[in-house]
């Protein structure tokens, strides 16, 4: 399908600090597309600069067709955006807001009281129209919201880590609501820190430090790592990463859940040697076995690759 989105060399800077660095990536039509990275890493700089709230220091990117430096009206026209805190006004009712909501997007008339019994029939909330919405457990909230994105029927959703805080069950019922919508033909621009989540994208953009380091399918992602991983269940897991980083053959060892995860360059010889390694740091290997890589690995591997974590 056409481009929704096209980005090239998109940069953003506060003073000498580059939150984003020279970014450039298309996004089709009818997509969902991910952008997946530590805090700090420019999600949310690039997704502002997107719908037209921050001006670019540099670079270029048209949505829907428009540039986002000269044509940010008719960017706004096009999209829906729904940030971290959901966007809804508490003190307002559930109807009071889709009613706010309608009137920012020219959403009148039939036309509103269709599109608004659609929003209150999609986020379970058909007989809590008149209840306010600061009462409304966080899951309805995050449903809300989204209804109250879409009203206008825009050709592209931003959801900027539309999840955080949310329940598992509740995260997954969102989810099954971004492909209806993917379905009927809307792009899906979504950030996250939920790796879980990244599988559900169409393709993935990983950022660390402002720069896009990686760019594909999370299958094909999953790929790229082409040397041994392996398990290890453990006494004292941190402690454990502390001790096998520097390891020969160790490349890298990282937390995955309250097991270690490690990348190495011989299966069978870190297999023998990583018991006695943990034996000499006084911890214990209760299992140790080779596994396939994970979303959540590659990311590890390369935002280790390219130079951690930034700071604060």
């Amino acid at each position: 399908m056409p481009e929704a989105v096209r980005v090239r060399d998109l940069t953003r800077r506060f003073g000498d600090f580059t939150a984003v660095d020279r970014v450039s990536f298309d996004v089709a039509g009818g997509e969902i597309f991910g952008f997946l990275g530590p805090n700090g890493a420019g999600k949310t700089t690039v997704i502002k600069m997107l719908t037209g709230l921050l001006r670019p220091t540099a670079g270029e990117a048209q949505v829907a067709g428009f540039d986002v430096t000269r044509e940010t009206a008719q960017v706004k026209r096009n999209i829906g955006y729904m940030s971290q805190q959901f966007s809804l006004y508490a003190d307002l009712s559930v109807n009071e807001n889709i009613e706010l909501f309608g009137g920012l997007y020219g959403v009148t008339g039939e036309r509103l009281a269709t599109r608004g019994e659609w929003v209150r029939e999609m986020a379970g909330l058909t007989e809590a129209g008149n209840r306010s919405t600061g009462e409304l457990p966080l899951g309805w909230k995050q449903r809300l919201a989204l209804g109250c994105a879409v009203l206008h029927e825009p050709q592209i959703l931003f959801l900027d880590e539309p999840t955080s805080g949310v329940d598992p069950v509740s995260r997954r019922s969102f989810w099954d609501l971004i492909y209806e919508l993917a379905e009927g033909g809307t792009t899906v621009f979504v950030s996250t820190h939920y790796m879980e989540e990244a599988e559900y994208c169409y393709r993935l953009a990983l950022m660390n430090r402002g720069q896009l380091i990686a760019l594909d399918r999370p299958a094909e992602l999953r790929r790229t790592l082409h040397q041994p991983l392996l398990e290890l269940r453990t006494d004292d897991a941190p402690r454990a990463v502390e001790a096998l980083q520097v390891a020969p053959g160790v490349v890298t060892a990282a937390l995955f859940g309250r097991a270690v995860h490690l990348m190495v360059e011989n299966e069978a010889a870190a297999i023998a040697a990583v018991p006695d390694v943990l034996a000499g740091h006084g911890l214990t290997c209760e299992s140790l076995e080779a596994v396939p890589p994970s979303l959540e690995d590659v990311f590890v591997t390369l935002v280790l690759r390219e130079g951690g974590v930034a700071d604060g």
